[in-house]
C-alpha cells in the first residue's frame, strides 16, 4: 500500500513540477508549486518524517507561496509582456543546469548509500531521541547562524514586497 502512495505521488509531484516550468502563466506556475509542496509533505510523510512534513506544508507552502504569489499581484505579471524568442541563452543554461543537478543528486544518493552503511549511529540517535528532537537540537546548536540568516532574509523580503506596494500605490 506504501508503494502505491509513493509512486502516485511522485507521479503527480513530478507532473507537477513540469508544469511549474512550461505554464506560461506565472500564477499558475506558483499554484502547480503549491501542489509539488503538497506531494513532498506526502513523501515526508511515507518516510515518517512528519516534522518535515508539517513544516514542509506550514514553512513552504503557507508562507514562502504566499509571498511568492503576493510578489506575482504586486508585479501585475501577463504571460503576454515576456518574449518566450529571446530567451534562448537561459533556456540552454536552464537545461545544463539542470543536468548538473540531476548528476550533482545522483552523486550524492551514491554517497548518502554508501555512507548509511558505514555510520549506523546517526539513524539509533534519531530513533532514541525521535526525529523531532534531533531536528530541533541540531537546528539550533550547529545550524543557529543559517536559521537566524534565513529569518533575515525572509524579514527583508516582506520589507522589500511592502516598498514595492507602497512606490506603486503613491505612483
Amino acid at each position: 500500500m506504501e508503494s502505491i502512495f509513493f509512486y502516485s505521488l511522485a507521479i503527480i509531484s513530478i507532473a507537477a513540477a513540469l508544469m511549474v516550468i512550461i505554464s506560461r502563466n506565472p500564477v499558475h506556475s506558483a499554484l502547480f508549486l503549491i501542489v509539488t509542496f503538497f506531494c513532498v509533505a506526502g513523501l515526508f510523510a511515507l518516510l515518517n518524517a512528519h516534522f518535515l512534513a508539517a513544516i514542509q506544508v506550514l514553512v513552504y507552502t503557507g508562507a514562502i507561496m504566499v509571498l511568492f504569489l503576493f510578489v506575482i499581484m504586486l508585479l501585475n505579471l501577463k504571460a503576454e509582456s515576456f518574449d518566450f524568442e529571446k530567451l534562448l541563452n537561459l533556456k540552454i543554461f536552464g537545461v545544463g543546469a539542470g543536468a548538473f543537478l540531476l548528476f550533482e543528486m545522483l552523486f550524492f544518493i551514491i554517497k548518502s548509500s554508501s555512507d548509511a552503511v558505514s555510520s549506523p549511529g546517526v539513524t539509533e540517535a534519531v530513533m532514541q531521541e525521535g526525529n523531532t528532537k534531533a531536528v530541533g537540537k541540531l537546528l539550533f546548536t550547529d545550524y543557529l547562524l543559517p536559521f537566524e540568516i534565513t529569518s533575515i532574509l525572509l524579514i527583508v523580503a516582506i520589507v522589500g514586497a511592502v516598498v514595492l506596494a507602497k512606490k506603486k500605490l503613491e505612483e
